[in-house]
């Protein structure tokens, strides 16, 4: 899965469950939270979409990782990485 690939699936989670923010609104680089003004459960609930979209479990204490849209791609790509070669192991030659 490539960045453009992560990032759409970010903001489709997003948008779940605030449909009103657009995307050229939000600064990658900046907190999601206070940009787009989500209180605990509606950010948890992206949280779930994550998840749901991605097949990755975000463990609570990963949750501070996920501030900005940029860590949260970041964060996506690292999981999925470590996951497809978990999951795959290299064949021996």
């Amino acid at each position: 899965m490539n960045e453009s690939e992560l990032r759409a699936g970010v903001w489709a989670a997003l948008c779940e469950v605030a449909p009103e923010v657009e995307p050229e609104s939000v600064a990658a680089g900046q907190s999601l939270r206070e940009q787009v003004d989500l209180d605990s459960m509606d950010w948890l609930s992206v949280i779930v979409g994550l998840h749901r979209r991605f097949g990755i479990d975000i463990p609570e204490a990963h949750y501070a990782e996920l501030s900005t849209v940029d860590s949260i791609v970041a964060y996506l790509a690292r999981r999925l990485s470590l996951a497809c070669t978990q999951c795959d192991p290299p064949r021996p030659s």
